[in-house]
């Protein structure tokens, strides 16, 4: 029985490459499909808003400090 463990090591290193490229594949399959959602969701009413949204944020905050040439600083010290 000892004899035949030297022939399970290569089935056991062939089963692991197996998983290791079968998991890969799952992985850029996941991938793609986030990748299309993503793209779904861009294209739809709900994406179109969100950007809306995040381009009005941006621009406000980009706005904000604009005439104010000076920073104010405000120091309380008790005593």
């Amino acid at each position: 029985m000892g004899c035949f463990a030297c022939f399970d090591g290569g089935s056991k290193q062939r089963r692991k490459e197996e998983e290791k490229l079968a998991s890969a594949e799952a992985r850029a399959r996941a991938a793609e499909a986030a990748q299309k959602r993503q793209e779904q969701f861009e294209n739809s009413a709900a994406g179109r808003a969100a950007r809306a949204q995040m381009q009005g944020m941006a621009k406000q905050s980009a706005n904000t400090n604009k005439g104010e040439a000076v920073l104010k600083v405000l120091l309380f010290f008790f005593f």
